[in-house]
């Protein structure tokens, strides 16, 4: 009952804001619907113009039943509604559904008869008793019918175009029915600006006026502790117009549902038809605006005070930044997360990062101070609640919450900033990023699908159920400081160390998965090892699995180095047995290093300077290793992937033009 009630509160606080209309919750007694056919008709009931809309969405009024509506009777809407409904010659034109002019009829009189008329709604009231709605549609050109006046379920004329309505409708096996499009209205009138029955809120509200009046016997409502009308149905359309899942719903009618001890669910939890209405229309509203999708799954955080905040499962985009003018306070933006050093360098080189620096106290400080200036954390107080909340469905008619939370501001902050510090790492950009202007690396916490590409790779593409259950277990880490899960980080280690699966025009994509990977392991360390790590080559750390990494990644440099001298594009040896070094690597590495020796003799008369640095580096690390540790064959840890990627990166900083220089 709670995110009732937090919805049911934030409708109330987002009442209170100033947004533009397009921007404002949708009221409630209304529910969203794709139009198709848009009808004009003057004050009086009479036929204007008619025209197909493509891609429209608008708000209409519905009826506690229709907007969730289902099954082979579905109760109409009262103003626009498909055309098996306002048409009450439907059927003389040869419909293929069944029709629903006179409950359509008897709805719609029963409200332009009350005392909360609307003269646009007594206009087409007017116009549906004439009986001539398809007549004049397909007069007007909008519908088609053959030569015995039947409506067309497929265009069979080669030598016209294809009608728009045969476009925008949907087709099953090839054919359609035109009964299904959508009718709204827009009545015409002297000295109103607001012809579009969808747009005018004065309907709007004698709708709503009407409807609530004509509700059930009032009940107590759980959520707002008074008697009022109680719901009977809930709404659907959650995520989209063609959501047909409802979070709360039951067929004890048919299905006779076990009730435990209570003779009707009412007895068990009852909110009012207002207070169910408001909180869907909220979530619907926050969703749009700010929810994270992943197929039929949302994640979304909210404050419900309405002030917009920080998303858990946010991507940082990559923008450079000057990073020495960040005391002066920046708004929020997804453009801010990312650390990057020198960033007048980048566009001109964008390797010229200097990645032996260890930036992470102040990556820390900044999005510490991106928090703090960011708006939401400006708006909210100490006691404001900001929630998060994940949704998913198993079936086309049911929804289940999968992720609920309550925080308050500074915890939810403190936990995403944690998030964002504990596994920030250089990551690499894509080809397409770099090709816009982008560095090619970056410090951040690597997005939430770079998170799921790296442990699974491309069949996360295809298998929603993968994504979504890596989407649900990676949101508590996010948001509640837990540790990242054991199995996601050993496979994203195990996908970093298996190179030689990617093509030499991949290996954008393979350095993408080990920044991703040494990311996981960073954040895991902190979280359950209590091993902190510096984003930057940490040459005291002698640890067995820190040094071999530094090794492989030294080797690697050497004969990549000797390759593009030559011009040959292939991969190293070091890049192709990186897997065989990760599981045994005293005996891999031999084999590594006899297969340098080649490459030292072939640079050793040009680059003479170049062999005695790498050698020297290489003596650095191997005189770091305990000699017992070092004979071991025993698998490395993930934390080779620490030492090789920081080695790795801090050798590529160095200029070619500084190597030349160094040569005896």
């Amino acid at each position: 009952m709670s995110w009732l009630t937090r919805l049911y509160q934030t409708y109330e606080a987002a009442q209170a804001l100033d947004l533009p209309l397009s921007e404002q919750i949708m009221p409630i007694c209304h529910t969203p619907q794709n139009a198709h056919i848009h009808i004009t008709i003057n004050e009086q009931g009479e036929f204007l113009r008619a025209s197909v809309l493509e891609k429209t969405q608008i708000i209409l009024p519905a009826t506690e039943e229709s907007a969730g509506r289902a099954g082979s009777k579905p109760p109409p809407h009262p103003l626009c509604d498909k055309l098996q409904y306002v048409a009450a010659d439907y059927k003389a034109y040869g419909g293929a559904k069944p029709s629903f002019y006179d409950k359509y009829c008897q709805l719609l009189e029963s409200w332009v008869s009350s005392s909360f008329t609307h003269l646009k709604a007594q206009a087409v009231y007017r116009y549906i008793r004439k009986g001539r709605v398809m007549a004049d549609l397909v007069a007007a050109g909008i519908c088609f019918a053959d030569e015995e006046l039947q409506l067309l379920t497929s265009w069979q004329d080669n030598e016209q175009p294809q009608p728009l309505l045969f476009k925008v409708l949907p087709k099953e096996k090839g054919h359609l029915e035109q009964g299904s499009a959508l009718v709204c209205w827009s009545v015409e009138c002297v000295g109103d600006k607001c012809p579009e029955t969808w747009k005018d809120t004065s309907l709007q509200q004698a709708w709503i006026d009407f409807d609530i009046n004509n509700s059930s016997n009032a009940e107590l409502c759980l959520v707002t502790g008074k008697e009022a009308a109680a719901a009977v149905n809930h709404p659907a359309k959650i995520r989209h117009t063609g959501d047909k899942a409802k979070l709360i719903s039951s067929n004890d009618k048919s299905g006779y549902t076990f009730r435990g001890r209570f003779f009707d669910s009412h007895q068990a939890a009852n909110v009012s038809f207002e207070v169910t209405q408001k909180a869907h229309n909220t979530l619907r509203w926050l969703i749009e605006r700010q929810g994270y999708r992943n197929g039929e799954q949302v994640i979304i955080a909210w404050a419900v005070k309405g002030s917009p905040i920080i998303q858990p499962m946010e991507d940082p985009d990559l923008e450079d930044k000057d990073y020495d003018n960040f005391e002066a306070g920046w708004g929020w933006g997804d453009d801010d997360l990312a650390e990057q050093v020198a960033p007048t360098e980048h566009s001109q080189q964008p390797d010229s990062a200097d990645h032996t620096r260890d930036l992470g106290k102040r990556f820390g400080h900044l999005f510490r101070h991106k928090l703090k200036g960011s708006h939401s954390a400006v708006s909210l107080s100490a006691t404001d609640t900001i929630v998060v909340m994940g949704l998913d469905s198993a079936t086309p008619g049911r929804m289940g919450i999968t992720y609920y939370r309550d925080f308050l501001p500074y915890e939810y902050l403190s936990n995403l900033e944690a998030w964002h510090r504990d596994c920030a790492w250089w990551q690499r950009a894509s080809k397409e990023k770099q090709q816009a202007g982008k560095p090619k690396w970056y410090r951040c916490t690597p997005s939430a699908w770079a998170i799921l590409q790296a442990v699974y790779g491309d069949i996360i593409k295809s298998n929603e159920s993968l994504k979504k259950n890596l989407s649900e277990r990676l949101l508590p880490c996010i948001t509640e400081r837990r540790s990242i899960p054991v199995d996601m980080m050993r496979r994203a280690t195990q996908r970093a160390a298996q190179r030689h699966s990617f093509k030499i025009d991949e290996q954008w994509q393979w350095e993408q998965n080990l920044g991703v990977a040494c990311a996981l392991y960073r954040g895991y360390a902190i979280r359950q090892l209590g091993r902190k790590y510096a984003m930057a080559l940490e040459t005291d750390n002698h640890s067995r699995d820190y040094l071999y990494g530094r090794l492989l990644a030294i080797a690697e440099n050497v004969e990549q180095f000797a390759l593009n001298k030559a011009g040959e594009k292939r991969l190293t040896n070091a890049a192709r047995l990186m897997q065989r070094f990760a599981d045994r690597p005293f005996s891999t590495w031999k084999t590594i290093e006899l297969s340098l020796q080649p490459y030292w003799h072939r640079l050793q008369g040009t680059y003479g300077g170049f062999v005695f640095n790498r050698k020297k580096a290489l003596d650095e690390v191997l005189g770091a290793f305990d000699s017992e540790s070092f004979s071991s064959d025993k698998a490395l840890s993930a934390e080779f992937l620490l030492g090789f990627h920081s080695q790795r990166l801090e050798l590529m900083a160095k200029k070619a033009e500084t190597e030349l220089t160094e040569q005896e």
